[in-house]
């Protein structure tokens, strides 16, 4: 029969995990690519050839040249059924508002991108004021703006800021240009819709249109126009699908033990229950089959009400996600059956691992044997345990020594984290061993605050050494979990900002200001060194992929050279870097001076430059160099990035100016804040359910002690001195667990610490974020006391009355 005061601790951890399953799939599963606005109203979409080898490279795909997407154009338009074939070309464009880049969702990449006026049919968009752009400086904008027809409105482009005259107004948000114009800031097509008459069939038309592309590009219809959404909004969804697949596997995994430890404990109390069973005449078989019955139906009520609970928080979580930046502004809560089915099967199958090696311990426990097993304990660790354990350590810290010298950032992380896994892992088998030491040494503050309630606090934790390390163990794994995460993010951050400062030679950085880019025209007015980024793509059809996406960087030698302390020229010079066909690669490229080096640029054009130096790898934040002006000629939507100049000086129209230090923590904020975030879930994930299972162990512990507590209080103890007693307990218990975590995940931090400081070339600060532990620390102490306290304090509302106590054996 079940009890449900022994299973309601095993039936939240199940319910707490099956709502954090349920939920992250419910997401997962709405977490779809949607296909873009400006592309719903056409069926079929042929897009140029995918670039990049992973799904997680999230480049664009290599564009078609002018003359090929022309001819592309033509041939898809002459198919039958098909009532316009429109080649979308996009480019930057950003209205200006009193003087300003206009404010706009700054996490959509389309926010600041501009169309020619045809591809206004590929999204439905109607003209509800005015008519549509036909010569050069004429524009068509979003009536959200506030414009009316016929008023001035200055676009910041590529080039500056350039004056247009508002003809038209359309009900949905976009800048739309002549095409003649598009033409020219956007010389190469990454997309072509086809807009079909009424009654053509879109699968019969993707068809004939397959045959025409070939294998120079895709054609896409239905809900695999997805893949056309923008880069930025493929890439936030990934992270999302991220988070929500280890939140879930986390939950799931952490759960099983959590239940896991329950059970073990629960049986544990109950062997003369289950000797009293097998006295009477119940096989090994049918005991294991009631503690299965048992965990079966924890596990299916737990997982209903975890299904119910994970539905409805699903919703607001997926604002959240979308508010932090996890997810899309297009994202979308959705549900799907599978998630549900998933969630309903999780509860079971949690509760029936959990119980697994439980079933077993009770199916082995014989008559006798409960009946006069003495209620002290035996040897606290035997031998196998010390070699198992000692063995354990020893992995681990050679796993340290190896992240402290090991050569990349991904290999040094890898090392830390199985280093740690090996400690802590140590840590927990020893912890029986290691609980005396402790203890003893915290004596005297014990001794000297606690008078005899001390002393029985710490008798109990050497007398019971097993029951002290089971339940510091959660808060053990959590608290090393959360310092070697957090410190590892923090200090990693750190570390790299200041490697990326001390390898430029500058005052200050001018950067864009509520714009994506910064301008030509911005640029000029500073003076200064700058970096003009572009995506280019070689193609070697016999690699994978056949076209292999680059950053290149357009630069002018001089400059960039006075401004890179990184820059180490291996081969040729950087002075040759001049007229448009020279390139300088890094030495990964495996390519001396004076051999060719074909690419294709943002119009689509094949381009045979001439190698005239070799950098180190880690000379370029990027892939190659070639002259600035090479790159605003074959990708006139280019922005720059970044300028470098010696003096602080008045930033220039969509630009700010910060100093370099700033810049460099600056540089990854955004990954660096989502990663954070990440971090700080997966801890409070692992914190919480370290929190749950300490509170399930005491809480469990509790029932069985309140003999020896009453006692206690028999012997004079008033209940406020038992409640302190109790309270001592929990405390000293999360002490032991949160020290032992502490000391195995500094030894990790300092290794990590070595590894980056051999890394970047410079001393590197250790840090903790001192309020995430205290906080994953103060939860598993609150949960604890409240565990232990308030059992106490319900047993002991009564006067003591005699009580029998005698030890069984």
């Amino acid at each position: 029969m079940v009890s449900i005061r022994r299973s309601v601790s095993a039936f939240v951890a199940v319910a707490i995990g099956v709502t954090l399953v349920a939920a992250a799939t419910l997401l997962l599963a709405s977490g779809r690519p949607q296909v873009p606005d400006r592309l719903a109203r056409a069926a079929v979409v042929v897009q140029s050839p995918e670039a990049g080898a992973s799904a997680d490279s999230f480049v664009p795909t290599r564009p078609w040249s002018a003359t090929a997407s022309a001819g592309l154009v033509g041939r898809l338009a002459a198919l039958p059924g098909v009532a316009a074939a429109v080649p979308d070309r996009t480019f930057y464009a950003q209205p200006m508002v009193d003087g300003r880049p206009a404010g706009t969702d700054s996490r959509r990449e389309d926010a600041h991108q501009g169309h020619g006026w045809s591809s206004a049919q590929l999204g439905g968009l109607r003209l509800t004021a005015g008519e549509p752009p036909r010569r050069p400086g004429e524009v068509v904008v979003g009536r959200a703006l506030g414009l009316r027809t016929g008023a001035p409105v200055t676009l910041l482009t590529a080039v500056g800021a350039e004056s247009y005259t508002v003809t038209g107004l359309v009900d949905g948000p976009g800048v739309h240009v002549a095409d003649e114009v598009a033409a020219t800031l956007a010389p190469g097509v990454r997309a072509i819709g086809l807009v079909l008459a009424a009654d053509a069939d879109p699968e019969r038309v993707a068809t004939a249109a397959r045959g025409i592309v070939g294998t120079d590009g895709r054609v896409l219809t239905a809900d695999a126009r997805g893949a056309l959404e923008p880069r930025n909004d493929a890439r936030t969804r990934w992270i999302g699908m991220q988070v929500l697949t280890a939140t879930a596997a986390l939950a799931g995994f952490v759960t099983v033990f959590v239940v896991a430890s329950t059970f073990a404990f629960t049986i544990a109390q109950r062997r003369r229950e289950l000797g009293l069973l097998r006295a009477v005449g119940a096989t090994g078989r049918q005991v294991r089959r009631m503690v299965y019955g048992e965990a079966l139906v924890v596990g299916a009520s737990g997982g209903i009400v975890g299904l119910l609970v994970g539905g409805g928080l699903a919703p607001l979580l997926g604002w959240l996600l979308v508010d932090a930046g996890f997810e899309p502004s297009t994202f979308r809560v959705g549900y799907e059956p599978w998630p549900v089915a998933l969630s309903l099967v999780a509860g079971p199958v949690i509760s029936l691992l959990a119980v697994w090696s439980a079933s077993r311990r009770a199916a082995r426990v014989r008559p006798l044997e409960a009946l006069r097993e003495a209620a002290v304990e035996q040897r606290p660790i035997g031998r196998l345990r010390v070699a198992t354990g000692a063995l354990l350590v020893a992995v681990g810290v050679a796993l340290s020594v190896g992240t402290a010298t090991a050569d990349e950032a991904r290999v040094a992380g890898q090392y830390a984290l199985y280093a740690v896994m090996a400690l802590v892992a140590g840590a927990t088998v020893l912890s029986p061993a290691v609980v005396g030491p402790v203890v003893r040494l915290l004596r005297s503050p014990v001794r000297r605050r606690g008078g005899a309630i001390g002393m029985l606090v710490r008798g109990g934790a050497l007398t019971a050494t097993r029951r002290t390390a089971s339940t510091a163990a959660p808060v053990l794994l959590t608290v090393a979990f959360a310092v070697l995460v957090s410190g590892m993010v923090r200090t990693t951050t750190a570390a790299y900002a200041a490697g990326r400062a001390d390898n430029v030679n500058a005052g200050w950085i001018v950067l864009p200001d509520r714009a994506p880019g910064l301008s030509d025209q911005a640029v000029a007015a500073t003076g200064g060194t700058a970096l003009l980024p572009t995506t280019v793509f070689r193609t070697d059809p016999g690699t994978v992929p056949a076209d292999r996406p680059l950053t290149a960087l357009g630069v002018e030698p001089a400059g960039f050279a006075a401004a890179n302390r990184a820059l180490t020229v291996v081969a040729g010079s950087l002075d040759d870097l001049r007229g448009d066909d020279t390139v300088v690669v890094t030495a990964s490229a495996n390519l001396r001076p004076s051999e060719p080096y074909a690419v294709v640029f943002a119009d689509g054009t094949l381009v045979s430059l001439r190698v005239v130096a070799v950098v180190t790898d880690a000379s370029l934040p990027g892939d190659l160099l070639v002259p600035r002006a090479v790159v605003r000629t074959h990708d006139p939507s280019a922005l720059t990035s970044t300028v470098y100049v010696r003096d602080r000086i008045a930033p220039p129209v969509g630009a700010r100016i910060v100093d370099v230090a700033t810049w460099a923590a600056e540089a990854d904020a955004a990954e660096d804040r989502l990663v954070w975030l990440f971090t700080l879930l997966l801890i409070g994930v692992s914190a919480g359910y370290g929190a749950i299972a300490v509170a399930n162990t005491l809480l469990l512990a509790a029932a069985g002690r309140a003999a020896d507590l009453r006692l206690i209080r028999m012997a004079g103890a008033t209940r406020r001195q038992v409640i302190w007693l109790v309270t001592a307990e929990s405390a000293l218990v999360v002490l032991i667990g949160a020290l032992l975590g502490g000391a195995v995940a500094f030894v990790g931090l300092l290794s990590i610490r070595a590894g980056l400081a051999e890394q970047v070339g410079a001393p590197v600060d250790l840090v903790v974020p001192w309020s995430v532990v205290a906080g994953v620390v103060g939860l598993c102490l609150l949960l604890a006391a409240l565990a232990s306290v308030l059992p106490t304090w319900r047993s002991l509302r009564h006067r003591p009355a005699r009580s029998s106590v005698g030890v069984a054996g």
